[in-house]
């Protein structure tokens, strides 16, 4: 079966459609050159429709982390490479949506993509899922390298959101260039100012972040 991405969300910027609350800008705003792949606008992803709450494929971050995101692409950039978001942001009504859809057990359509070893029925005990995700704080971005003439995406062993120990930051069967392609992006990020999540090697949450545990809800526009 193939699965064709249809992009739903506008793709136009964000700043010209919405003020942010106080403390929040978007990405492209302050990074031009960062790339964007914003699933949750699309239905491509673990649920397989648009998520509640995203209505326009922007980044939103705090000002801080937007400024260590800065600082992550200039190093990158000096080896032809480009940081791509797929996540940052993200309000508590598209939380509410993942919980909504993981309660409805014979809801798998996406299960060979996204989690074809794990029972979606352990997704919140396995914690791939939460009622309250770091990401509604603004200062977490779910993301990958990518090199920055091509768009292609470096190899890091298992897609976006895949949810099973393939994604683990510690997983161990890897080749020598997807193993060396996570040592960069962990490095790269913690390096300025990230830390990591154990069970996504996409997963990074900025340090000090300005609104922890505050958990926004105004829309991804």
């Amino acid at each position: 079966m193939k699965f064709k991405v249809a992009f739903l969300c506008l793709l136009i910027s964000g700043s010209v459609f919405a003020q942010l609350p106080k403390g929040f800008v978007y990405v492209n705003d302050v990074v031009p050159s960062i790339q964007l792949e914003l699933r949750y606008c699309t239905d491509y992803n673990f649920v397989g429709e648009p998520i509640y709450g995203y209505y326009n494929a922007v980044g939103i971050v705090t000002a801080e982390t937007a400024e260590a995101l800065k600082a992550v692409q200039e190093e990158l950039e000096t080896k032809n490479l480009s940081l791509k978001i797929y996540d940052a942001y993200r309000p508590q009504e598209a939380v509410n949506h993942f919980i909504k859809w993981a309660k409805n057990v014979n809801d798998t359509l996406m299960k060979p993509y996204f989690y074809p070893d794990v029972d979606k029925h352990y997704l919140f005990r396995d914690g791939y899922i939460a009622s309250k995700s770091r990401h509604s704080s603004g200062s977490t971005v779910d993301l990958t390298i990518v090199n920055a003439e091509t768009g292609e995406n470096l190899d890091m062993g298992s897609p976006f959101d895949f949810f099973g120990e393939p994604s683990w930051v510690v997983y161990a069967n890897l080749t020598a260039d997807q193993k060396q392609n996570r040592i960069l992006l962990q490095r790269v990020m913690q390096k300025h100012g990230f830390r990591s999540y154990s069970k996504e090697w996409w997963h990074f949450t900025l340090r000090n972040e300005p609104f922890k545990n505050q958990y926004f809800n105004f829309p991804v526009e």
